[in-house]
This record gives C-alpha cells, sequence and structure tokens, in this order.
C-alpha cells in the first residue's frame, strides 16, 4: 500500500463510491478536500471505494497509510456521528463475524485476557510517559474545577478515593490498576495497603517502581485468580476489557472479596445502547476484544450481587482528557520518534482525535458506579 500520499487532492476515477460517500455527508457539514478543518482532503482514488468495503476499519486504515488528511480528525468524527454515519461503522459481514465471535466463544477468556497487555499497553512505556501526566492515569479525567490534565486526574483519583471512604490501614484492592497511580496515590494520601493487578508486564513493571516507598504490591494477574478479602474494591478503565460473557463471573468476584462493611468503585467507559459490538477500527489497532459495556449489562450482571450506591456520569470529560493526551503526544513524539514509525503516530493521532469526538457528540459516556454489599444506613456520594 501506498504510504506516502500525492501532493494534493486527486480527481477519482471512482465516480460511484464517491457519489455514495458524498450522499452519506450531506447535512453533515464535512466537505470533500474543502477549506474547514474538519474537511476531509483526498489523497489516493481508492480511498472512497475502501471505505465502502470496510466501514471504519478502512477509513482508519486508510488514514494510517496516509490516503487521507484532515487538519480536526476530532471534529470530523464529532460531526459523522451526530450526523448518524456511526451506523456505517460496521459492514454487514464483520457485524455477522463478530456475533458469531462473541456467541461461540469467550473473547476476554482467562487465555485471551493478556491480548490486549501484550497489543497496546506493552507497546513502551515511553510512548504513554509522554502522552500521558506524570500521574500515569491511562483514563478519563475528572474536570470539575481542574485547569490542566494532571489536576483533571488527581482529582479523579482523589474523588474514587472519597467515594470509598478510606481510612488508614484499610486493605485495598485495585483491579486493573495500570501504571499504578490510584495504588500510589491511595497509599501515599490516603495511608491505606494496595494490592494492585493488571494484565500488561511493561504496567506491572513501571507501577512498582513508582510504588517502591509504599505499602503497594503489584501482580500480574488475572482478576478472576484472585483469593481473600478487601476492605476497599476499585477498578478504573479495565471493565471495558471484561467482556458480557464474563460480566456476572465479575461481579461475582467483587462480592466475594469484598469485605461485608466495604464499597466497590467501578469506572468505566459507557455505551448508549446495549448492542454488543465493538468497532473494527478499535478492535484490530487498540482494544483487542474489548466491549463496551451498556446500563443494562452492568445492571443485569450486578443485581442480586451487590447494592448500587451511587451513579455518575461525566463523560464529556473525557473529550478534554483525550485532547490534551493528543496535545502531549504530538508535542512530545519527536523524543520517541526513533523508536516507532510514522504508521504508530498516525494510528495514535486518529484513535486519541476520533474517540474525543465520539465522546464530545455524547456517543460515549464515562460511569463512576459505587457499590456495597448492603450498607446499613445512608451513602451520600461527594462531588
Amino acid at each position: 500500500m501506498t504510504t506516502q500520499p500525492p501532493l494534493g487532492p486527486v480527481e477519482l476515477p471512482d465516480r460511484r463510491a464517491r457519489h455514495i460517500v458524498e450522499d452519506w455527508l450531506k447535512g453533515s457539514g464535512v466537505a470533500l478536500n474543502g477549506n474547514a478543518p474538519h474537511d476531509l482532503q483526498i489523497h489516493h482514488p481508492d480511498f472512497f471505494s475502501r471505505v465502502l468495503r470496510h466501514g471504519s476499519l478502512g477509513l482508519g486504515e486508510s488514514y494510517m497509510d496516509g490516503w487521507w488528511e484532515c487538519r480536526r480528525i476530532d471534529e470530523l468524527s464529532r460531526r459523522l456521528l451526530r450526523h448518524g454515519l456511526g451506523a456505517h461503522a460496521k459492514t454487514r459481514s464483520e457485524r455477522l463475524r463478530y456475533r458469531l465471535q462473541s456467541t461461540l466463544m469467550n473473547l476476554q477468556s482467562r487465555a485471551r485476557a493478556y491480548m490486549v497487555g501484550k497489543a497496546h499497553y506493552d507497546l513502551g512505556n515511553d510512548l504513554f510517559e509522554r502522552m500521558l501526566d506524570d500521574t500515569m492515569c491511562y483514563s478519563c479525567g475528572y474536570w470539575k474545577d481542574a485547569k490542566d490534565l494532571h489536576q483533571a486526574q488527581v482529582a479523579k483519583l482523589d474523588l474514587a478515593c472519597r467515594k470509598l471512604e478510606l481510612e488508614p490501614g484499610m486493605r485495598v484492592l485495585d483491579i486493573g490498576c495500570g501504571w499504578g497511580s490510584f495504588a500510589e496515590h491511595a497509599a501515599r494520601h490516603y495511608g491505606v495497603e494496595v494490592t494492585g493487578i493488571t494484565i500488561s508486564s511493561e504496567q506491572a513493571e513501571l507501577a512498582r517502581r513508582r510504588c517502591t516507598d509504599l505499602p503497594v504490591e503489584i501482580l500480574l494477574e488475572d482478576y478472576r485468580d484472585l483469593e481473600g478479602t478487601f476492605d476497599r474494591i476499585v477498578s478504573i478503565g479495565m471493565f471495558e476489557h471484561v467482556g458480557p460473557r464474563n460480566y456476572p463471573t465479575y461481579f461475582t468476584t467483587v462480592q466475594q472479596l469484598l469485605a461485608d462493611d466495604g464499597l466497590f468503585v467501578l469506572h468505566t467507559i459507557g455505551s448508549n445502547t446495549s448492542d454488543i459490538s465493538a468497532d473494527p477500527w478499535i478492535h484490530r489497532y487498540i482494544f483487542p476484544n474489548g466491549v463496551l459495556p451498556a446500563i443494562r449489562h452492568i445492571a443485569d450482571a450486578s443485581e442480586g450481587r451487590l447494592l448500587m450506591e451511587d451513579w455518575q456520569n461525566f463523560g464529556p470529560d473525557y473529550d478534554k482528557t483525550l485532547m490534551a493526551w493528543l496535545a502531549n503526544f504530538e508535542a512530545r513524539w519527536p523524543e520517541v520518534a526513533h523508536r516507532y514509525n510514522e504508521r504508530t503516530r498516525r494510528m495514535f493521532r486518529y484513535y486519541l482525535s476520533v474517540c474525543a469526538g465520539a465522546f464530545r457528540a455524547r456517543d460515549l459516556q464515562l460511569w463512576q458506579i459505587v457499590y456495597s454489599p448492603h450498607r446499613a444506613g445512608r451513602y451520600d456520594a461527594p462531588r
């Protein structure tokens, strides 16, 4: 495939495919080869037929290959989603393939659990250290009173700690601890002992270094293999990797691990619909086997196991978080460019931008949910 585009827009021979895409774009505010920052600049004659054949996979891959440009992919994404073009993201064959896979096999089984770690989180700590802030949080910040990314991430960590009502000496489990951001914050500022688990060896190594002076244990382990009892449990940005077939197991595991007077905070991206599917491009290049839960999925799986105490949505804050990551990524890319290729750069730029646009369009949500086994008295969640 061509990786270097020709100089400027070209006249396209595939008129039929172009006309279909032009019809899709009518009323969206997006033009072909226009002057607005969100307009598509086409550099390859097969772009239209590729998008028609492969949907969002074709759109993302063609960007990675240099077939088109756009100064504001985030705004392109927002406009396309608000215009209803998300329905064209998955082709009929892709929908059928994913439905069959999800029905016939457990895409998030123990044997497959470490795939996303190897494919994405193990890509390189040097890249993520430059994209994220000093907390190394790779999840939505809380921008209510924050002026920058670091303040938003510290506020998110502290919000979870306050919702958990942490007290010194408590034993806390962090399911999907990432690079140890919550574990470090909770242990340092609240005096608790934290056990964090991750399926990424790169994350585990860095998390251990960050928490060497604290009562924190970092394990490379699947949540289904855990034993013991914890006063508090938190899971930030991990539930997206659990999968619908495993939701009951996940909540049963939390129920069994949580002390009778405990609290559990679940922080997850959420879908507006309960259709079990995945964006083909994200599924292939960013988060293999990831599935976004809907309200119904979480409610059905937790019912009879845990008592829901509070449900907060601050989805628009993920737009700001992703755009801050994108700014960091672009500014500091030259520091790691020698280790990665241009296709990786375009992959990350596209990923961060289209996701920001999806949250801006309110196509995706971000939920923090508080559970207890059975709390006596009233629970007042901080905000």
